[in-house]
């Protein structure tokens, strides 16, 4: 964005200025501005004016004497600088806001404007109060901030409330009080009607209730049009789901009004759940992965079939209340690892470790887990999942070159550091090789270069890795 220009007085003003003293246009120039100087070519201030009363106190009269720029803020200094370079005859300088420090503690704001009325006389330094632009500006980041603190407070309660309602246990609706439809419901009360989040939202909540008790429906959700009050009335479920005890609630917020409904079970029938809890055990127990659950000191409280195969065991009564670290981790570690995470996060995710056979079986697998120490007895439940195998490479050398890290671990102890340091170094080479032949589309010479090698040794370690079709005939290696 260009800075405006300088501001040049018309000829009709200069002719009336022309007809002004030296004391008419000092007084003028005082009256039209919050605080003037006269500053002289050195940047020295020689005078004063303020044309407010409480300007007074924040030591403007001590700057007499003073060079201009040091009565300013660091920040402001350069400003300054540039007020005094601009000032040139028939024309005023831009504006700039400047900073003053103040006996008060609060920096003063000051915008200025320079001119200079005659080539080699004094500078007039014309500058107008922002403290009131500044205290408009302070209270207006305040109140956002304020709004910010508010949006924050009203999102927090936001969560807390749909947190409440939906760890609740009491089964509870929200229900439009002007048309019926369920807007809110949670787990509690889909339980009890036995129907999902989809089917229950925006029906009429009188259709989740015995058709013989529409009437007593209406009238109380009239009652509560009415009156905002409504007595508790028995009504039974849908579908033979048993008899509940509804209480109604009027309540406003965004603009509409509401209904809240609880639902007080007087029968117990749900059929469905138990045969699910049943159905549940049969599938763990058939899961292809490992399930287990131990106690807070890690002993086996009930295990399904895929991990008595992992342990090399034939029925459950055989690892039952043995300690876990028997058969799970590399070492006591791995086991003190995963448990420690457990108890400071509550759940795992891929965890990798070994399970040990009865027999001497190893398996690689991964864990996951999760702690429920809030039951009424502590446990944890860990899923144990193999982890697929996969084929390593075969090197010329007397040992598979590691395809990672985790298998370039499992080498320590069985190869040497400088080994497998060697042949890790070989693979890295082969696998750069194999990517600049790729990538050049298999031209040796551009793949050399690439690599930063010459043709000749780019050739000898293709040779050595057998890399590609390399043999006296190949037209590349012809000097």
């Amino acid at each position: 964005m260009a800075s405006p220009s300088p501001r040049r007085p018309s000829p009709a003003l200069h002719q009336a200025a022309g007809l002004l003293d030296g004391e008419a246009a000092g007084l003028l120039i005082a009256a039209t501005s919050d605080l003037s100087l006269v500053v002289d070519d050195h940047g020295i201030i020689r005078d004063t004016a303020a044309g407010q009363a409480d300007l007074d106190g924040h030591g403007i009269e001590s700057w007499l004497g003073r060079p201009w720029i040091d009565t300013v803020t660091v920040e402001s200094r350069p400003k300054i600088d540039a007020l005094l370079r601009d000032a040139a005859p028939g024309a005023m300088t831009r504006w700039r806001q400047v900073n003053h420090p103040s006996p008060t503690g609060t920096d003063l704001p000051i915008r200025y404007a320079t001119l200079r009325p005659r080539k080699e006389g004094p500078i007039i330094v014309i500058g107008q109060d922002l403290r009131t632009v500044a205290a408009l500006q302070r209270r207006l980041a305040e109140t956002q901030q304020a709004l910010e603190r508010d949006y924050d407070r009203l999102r927090s309660a936001e969560t807390r409330y749909k947190l409440l309602f939906q760890l609740s246990g009491e089964p509870v609706l929200v229900v439009d009080a002007g048309t019926r439809r369920v807007t809110e419901i949670n787990p509690a009360a889909m339980r009890l009607l036995g129907r999902p989040q989809k089917r229950v939202l925006g029906q009429d909540a009188a259709e989740l209730f015995d058709a013989g008790s529409l009437r007593e429906l209406q009238t109380l959700f009239a009652g509560l049009r009415v009156t905002g009050q409504a007595t508790d009335l028995v009504a039974p479920l849908a579908g033979g789901r048993g008899e509940v005890r509804v209480s109604a609630s009027l309540f406003r917020g965004d603009g509409a009004t509401s209904v809240l409904l609880r639902l007080a079970p007087l029968t117990r029938v749900a059929p469905e759940r138990a045969e699910f809890g049943g159905g549940a055990l049969d599938i763990i127990q058939r899961m292809p992965e490992g399930f287990v659950v131990t106690d807070a000191s890690r002993r086996i409280l009930t295990a399904n079939t895929a991990f008595l195969d992992l342990t090399q065991h034939a029925t459950e009564e055989q690892v039952r209340g043995q300690s876990l670290d028997g058969w799970l981790g590399r070492e006591e570690t791995d086991t003190l690892a995963l448990f420690a995470m457990l108890r400071d996060h509550g759940s795992v995710r891929h965890f990798p470790t070994v399970m040990r056979g009865q027999y001497g079986s190893v398996e690689e697998v991964e864990v996951a887990a999760v702690s429920a120490s809030h039951a009424d007895q502590p446990c944890f439940g860990l899923t144990i999942r193999a982890t697929p195998r996969r084929a390593a490479p075969v090197h010329a050398g007397s040992h598979d070159l590691p395809r990672s890290v985790e298998q370039m671990t499992e080498l320590v102890g069985r190869v040497s550091m400088k080994a497998l340091v060697r042949e890790t170094t070989d693979l890295i080479e082969k696998l750069c090789i194999e990517a600049a032949l790729r990538i050049t589309r298999d031209n040796r010479a551009s793949a050399a270069e690439m690599l930063g090698l010459s043709r000749q040794g780019l050739y000898a370690k293709m040779r050595r890795y057998g890399i590609g079709d390399l043999d006296g005939n190949d037209p590349e290696l012809t000097p």
